[in-house]
């Protein structure tokens, strides 16, 4: 029966010293392979925590096996077993990157303790690249909130300025139209304010991602019920087409509805009054696929790269909306990528929009 926690592929030609490996990590998923490339298919087709790989075998040896897996995949941990008292063979598997080894033959508590070392090793490294992820995530965020503020800050300032030196006088149109233009510009930065306390609450928590086993559908629908009101007030009409079963998928619930939230926002700007905005979901054994289809005037080519790019944003004459920091499809995308998935966009003018959000189960 299939155990439930981390997976350590067993590479070994001697069928012994498989099963004794089998009975010492009872705790752990072990996969066995008679040979290295063996080992090598089953790396293709599953993904696993920890590769341990005895060194003397026929056809592809553990030296040569080790340095195609961290070839194909660097941080793949890999533990090599050896038999042989000379260091030269230790060192040969340390200078190609083995994160740890066992001599044979093997202690069964070495065993466990070398794999859970190994595993807290490559959890410490993992989530170092995410903080890594959010530390620049965070600084991509300031500088979009300083080149953003800069704009209307800078329009007031000149204004005050001018009155403040008695220049202009109040019964002039043009003065009355500057006076409008910042009123304008004052309230762009309440919205502009509002906007950056919404993200900040989430783009900038230093916490790596807090994966978790969770329902994709009860995120999507509870991001859909809040979504109502705003396309009900535009005359859209909302439609879940999403199958009433979900497979259990890991994830940052925070994250991926802000992502979810981002693209269905996104949908219903561009959709005129009287369209409709679809959401369905496609589910397979290691992918779920979530779709938000509008029926908005759809984007040229050329320009559907460019609405992932920081500060992008369409002209608001095309949607009626007031300009915003460009944010939402930006992050959505780095959020997505961070869990190993992607944000891409099916669109042809004329044909309205569907974005897609992938995420590995």
């Amino acid at each position: 029966m299939r155990q439930e926690g981390p997976t350590v592929l067993v590479v070994d030609d001697e069928a012994v010293i498989r099963d004794l490996c089998i009975r010492a990590l009872k705790s752990f998923n072990v996969i066995e392979a008679a040979n290295g490339q063996e080992a090598l298919d089953i790396l293709q087709k599953k993904d696993v925590d920890v590769v341990l790989t005895d060194i003397m075998m026929p056809h592809t040896n553990g030296i040569d096996l080790l340095q195609q897996i961290k070839e194909k995949q660097p941080n793949q941990p890999v533990i090599v077993m050896t038999g042989y008292a000379d260091k030269d063979v230790i060192l040969k598997a340390l200078k190609a990157d083995a994160d740890d080894f066992i001599s044979k033959p093997i202690n069964l508590l070495q065993l466990r303790t070398t794999i859970d070392k190994v595993l807290e090793k490559k959890a410490l490294r993992e989530e170092l690249v995410q903080l890594k992820k959010m530390d620049q995530l965070k600084t991509d965020f300031l500088g979009l909130v300083s080149h953003k503020l800069k704009t209307p800050i800078t329009a007031l300032s000149l204004f005050i300025q001018n009155l403040s030196r008695g220049v202009g006088d109040p019964d002039d149109p043009n003065f009355q139209k500057h006076l409008q233009l910042m009123q304008e510009e004052s309230n762009y930065l309440v919205y502009l304010i509002q906007d950056l306390l919404y993200y900040s609450e989430i783009i900038l928590q230093e916490s790596p991602l807090k994966l978790a086993e969770s329902d994709l559908r009860s995120v999507v629908m509870a991001t859909f019920i809040e979504a109502q009101a705003t396309a009900a007030n535009k005359g859209i009409r909302l439609v879940n087409n999403l199958p009433q079963e979900c497979p259990p998928t890991r994830f940052d619930r925070k994250r991926i509805r802000f992502v979810i939230q981002a693209l269905l926002d996104n949908a219903i700007k561009f959709t005129p009054p009287g369209g409709d905005v679809t959401v369905f979901g496609e589910y397979g054994d290691n992918a779920c696929k979530l779709g938000i289809r509008d029926t908005g005037p759809g984007i040229e080519e050329n320009e559907q790269k460019k609405v992932f790019e920081k500060f992008y944003q369409v002209d608001p004459l095309r949607t009626g909306q007031i300009r915003g920091f460009g944010l939402g499809l930006f992050y959505a995308r780095q959020f997505a990528r961070a869990h190993g998935g992607n944000v891409q966009l099916e669109s042809e003018p004329g044909k309205g929009t569907t974005a897609w959000l992938n995420l590995p189960r």
